[in-house]
């Protein structure tokens, strides 16, 4: 079932983002050559601690997933396409880096990750990571009333694959509320006009996932939750959690 939001708790929303978009720029501010992993999510905890947010992914476990998961942020490096678990792996020159973030605030939760490189980037990657937003920023403009979650898929995919890109089979956004997911899934690809129409009130996380070398296929590592490029191309990952209003999209995770 797919709840729709009230302007205040879609306000609520918004201050729940707020946290998350702060969380993503201390990270990626704290992100240089030497820092590890587990570095940049104690800066997070941090933040959410600072803004009396708890953390949505801190102690989540889907089905999949052997074990919960045992960080406030995802992060993802190089191959890594999603889902990676913070480490004592130091970043190094060159380094693509994504990072998922969430917050739960007053029983709301904001969901929204970001891409970057760390010291001497490579232009392939940003690349990537240009097109990664530029397919975020697509499917955005088709959140609006009146339109169907294939046109957001559709916006998202037409970006993706003009680019040469490869996208996981089976991975996309989701409704986002009182839960991380909920209800309806957000493919990154698909056709314009199918699917669940879109009414105000509706709050989606909106993430494409890019694979550089064009393929869709992806493993999974031993830790059952750290997502991989099979032929080891780089991976990047955008985010917004967005409101379907009558005026437009709104973005509630942003800065």
């Amino acid at each position: 079932m797919v709840e729709l939001k009230t302007e205040r708790s879609i306000d609520e929303m918004r201050a729940a983002g707020r946290v998350v978009a702060r969380a993503l720029a201390a990270v990626r501010d704290a992100a240089r050559v030497g820092v590890s992993l587990q570095e940049l999510d104690r800066v997070a905890r941090g933040v959410l601690d600072g803004a009396g947010a708890a953390s949505p992914f801190l102690g989540y476990r889907p089905q999949f997933a052997p074990v919960p998961f045992p960080a406030v942020v995802c992060a993802s490096v190089n191959d890594a396409i999603v889902h990676g678990i913070p480490d004592g792996y130091r970043l190094r020159d060159g380094d693509l880096v994504s990072i998922d973030c969430g917050a739960r605030l007053g029983g709301w939760v904001g969901d929204a990750a970001v891409s970057f490189t760390v010291g001497r980037p490579r232009p392939g990657d940003l690349r990537l990571i240009e097109t990664a937003e530029a397919a975020l920023a697509a499917g955005i403009a088709a959140a609006v009333p009146g339109n169907r979650i294939g046109d957001i898929a559709h916006a998202i995919g037409t970006v993706c694959r003009g680019a040469g890109y490869g996208i996981p089979d089976g991975f996309g956004g989701h409704g986002v509320g009182r839960h991380m997911h909920e209800e309806p899934g957000v493919p990154n690809e698909g056709r314009a006009g199918r699917g669940m129409r879109l009414r105000a009130g509706m709050v989606l996380a909106i993430e494409p996932m890019l694979i550089a070398g064009g393929t869709d296929d992806y493993r999974c590592d031993g830790d059952g939750w750290t997502l991989r490029t099979v032929d080891g191309s780089r991976a990047a990952h955008a985010e917004h959690t967005v409101a379907v209003t009558p005026a437009g999209p709104r973005i509630l995770t942003a800065p």
